[in-house]
């Protein structure tokens, strides 16, 4: 809102479709869109806008109060015309369902940098020249790689290019030195601060995990736990043995009243056919309060997970590649899952004397209504 006084540019296209008969012309179907926007020089380009004749520029005066919503749509569209800052998505060519999951990503990207991003679905046979020339005609700055095959072929470019990551659970040392790699596994912090909100006594936390894939997220647990006044006891297994073994030292000592089992996204520790059977057949009799990293887990009957909240992390993917651009740096770490929703299931929350109307806010439950 302006006041009396203000500069404006009154945006009037006309769409007419016109049918030549006879040597005649007849107009019909006229139609007339107007949009008031405020002139600033960072939202507007005259010269660009003067190049297309649908387009009628008058400056005018105005009293009083004027709706300025419509800014941000006309600024989104002129975005759009320009590109978006030098940025482009590698993605796995790849079906449904997990192509939904990447395009719920590029539209958070979209979103955030208020325009569109050249975007690559690249399979196993993809031509790294021919995508190269193509990076180079769209004078990309960052690449933001989407899962695992994204990553490889983003590494294979060898350019110059900054390099942000996302949809990956995890990254060699190699990798993260080279690129920001968003993990896809939940920050610990998050999971420990809604274990308090559903169980205050909460004292201890269990985990095994195996060192060759979680040890960096371990690391960052052990801090997230102490500040929620937390103990974090972990176990460490190189082979489904060992994680076994683990786990039945685990449920020998466990409290159930002031202990947690936390189950880390990690293919050795947490299989599925042999661990998870057992460890939800343990908890359910036990009363053992279990969460997870992995949403799947929370339909067989863990208490709760955190999952991706695929626009939110397109944004948070974004912004890293916007404040790469703006430095000229190549960032590089190993970051969790910040942008997430929640998943309960409720049967086990009620078994356990869970009072989720106290909970904060989640997004699925389970079983489905």
């Amino acid at each position: 809102m302006r006041r009396m006084g203000t500069s404006l540019l009154l945006v009037t296209a006309f769409l007419s479709i016109s049918i030549s008969a006879q040597g005649s012309t007849k107009e019909s179907n006229e139609m007339s869109l107007a949009y008031p926007v405020w002139m600033d020089d960072s939202l507007l380009d005259i010269d660009r806008l003067n190049d297309f004749q649908e387009v009628l520029i008058l400056p005018v005066r105005v009293a009083g109060l004027v709706n300025v919503g419509v800014k941000r749509k006309l600024a989104n569209k002129l975005a759009d015309a320009s590109g978006a800052g030098g940025i482009a998505v590698i993605y796995p060519d790849i079906g449904e369902p997990y192509r939904s999951v990447f395009t719920q990503i590029i539209d958070g990207i979209e979103d955030k940098v208020k325009g569109r991003v050249s975007n690559f679905p690249v399979g196993k046979n993809v031509d790294v020249g021919q995508l190269k020339e193509a990076l180079r005609r769209q004078d990309a700055k960052v690449v933001i790689a989407l899962g695992r095959q994204g990553l490889r072929v983003a590494r294979s470019l060898e350019s110059d290019l900054g390099l942000v990551v996302g949809g990956v659970l995890s990254a060699s040392e190699d990798e993260v030195q080279s690129a920001q790699v968003n993990s896809l596994s939940p920050d610990p912090a998050l999971l420990f601060s809604r274990l308090k909100s559903m169980m205050p006594k909460a004292r201890r936390v269990f985990a095994v995990y195996d060192p060759r894939q979680n040890e960096w997220l371990i690391r960052l647990a052990k801090d997230a736990a102490h500040l929620q006044g937390l103990e974090l006891v972990t176990y460490q297994a190189q082979d489904l043995r060992s994680a076994m073994h683990a786990y039945q030292e685990i449920l020998a000592k466990v409290d159930v009243e002031k202990d947690a089992l936390w189950l880390p996204q990690d293919s050795t520790t947490v299989e599925d056919s042999t661990v998870m059977p057992m460890l939800l057949q343990e908890s359910w009799s036990r009363n053992l309060t279990m969460f997870s990293s992995s949403f799947s887990h929370v339909r067989r009957g863990v208490l709760f997970s955190l999952y991706p909240d695929n626009v939110d992390l397109g944004r948070s993917l974004a912004g890293s590649a916007l404040s790469l651009i703006a430095s000229g740096g190549n960032g590089s770490g190993l970051m969790p899952l910040r942008e997430v929703l929640m998943a309960i299931n409720l049967r086990t929350a009620r078994h356990l004397g869970v009072n989720t109307s106290r909970l904060q806010s989640f997004d699925m439950a389970f079983p489905e209504q």
